[in-house]
């Protein structure tokens, strides 16, 4: 599967994902009520970084990662914090505990888990007026938007899962469908709140984020040492070496019914 490829990249991962903006990660505290006393599930961790400034309140948090390096990582970056307990197991398969979370929160994963089974399997994980916490990541149009349209071609050339002509998103182009949320008789309260940044990156820095997305991980070899040296080509001629990339983040809150 391709959420298994992850586990062999965990350090690239680590060093060069970007990190959630600090108004996001103050707006789930509020939501939630974050401190020392918040009992906080994360689904699929990654290697920390929505981790560890949630474990910066204080709270007992227990996360649940499928792959074991990044799992590694993870514990690596949450050695200050000994109420942090990173378990490896795949979340579908994870036997709940007696007691529930104050606060379930998933980051940049809850597309990999099954449409079918998600919502109900995160309300069960959750106590009456506990809170839901999903935090997404677009890239959308922005930055050195030339740049983004030009690499096109090293898509379309190397890549067979590549849409002919497409074009970066927008921002209103992006917004997460929120609607199983508000459908699901589990949950109430949706709320969203968006915000964006950008990042520059040098050349051998944007490889290495292109690197840890899942579709460049599963091509072949020679196709993946076409498509980077495409972009490598691409960026020294005409870009200096330097791109920028915009990302919109969305955190999307529930509060759960039954309070």
């Amino acid at each position: 599967m391709l959420r298994d490829t992850f586990d062999g990249v965990a350090e690239r991962y680590d060093r060069v994902r970007p990190r959630y903006p600090r108004p996001l990660i103050d707006a789930l505290a509020r939501t939630a009520g974050l401190g020392p006393d918040s009992r906080v599930l994360e689904i699929a961790p990654g290697t920390g970084q929505l981790t560890v400034p949630l474990a910066e309140f204080g709270c007992r948090l227990t996360a649940v990662e499928l792959g074991p390096s990044m799992a590694a990582v993870a514990r690596r970056n949450l050695s200050a914090f000994p109420r942090v307990d990173v378990q490896v197991a795949d979340f579908e398969r994870w036997e709940l505990p007696a007691e529930p979370f104050d606060l379930v929160a998933v980051a940049t994963a809850y597309h990999w888990l099954d449409p079918g089974t998600r919502v109900a399997k995160v309300a069960a994980a959750l106590r009456p007026g506990g809170t839901f916490a999903l935090v997404t990541t677009h890239h959308v149009a922005g930055g050195t938007q030339d740049f983004f349209d030009r690499m096109q071609r090293c898509y379309e050339r190397w890549d067979p899962t590549t849409t002919p002509g497409f074009r970066s998103p927008t921002e209103d182009e992006s917004a997460t469908d929120t609607g199983e949320f508000e459908r699901s008789a589990h949950f109430e309260d949706v709320t969203v709140w968006r915000g964006a940044q950008e990042i520059t990156y040098t050349t051998d820095e944007y490889l290495d984020v292109v690197l840890t997305y899942s579709n460049h991980l599963a091509l072949d070899e020679p196709s993946r040492h076409g498509l980077l040296a495409c972009l490598r080509e691409l960026l020294e001629d005409r870009y200096g070496g330097r791109v920028t990339k915009r990302y919109l983040h969305e955190l999307i809150t529930a509060t759960r019914t039954g309070a």
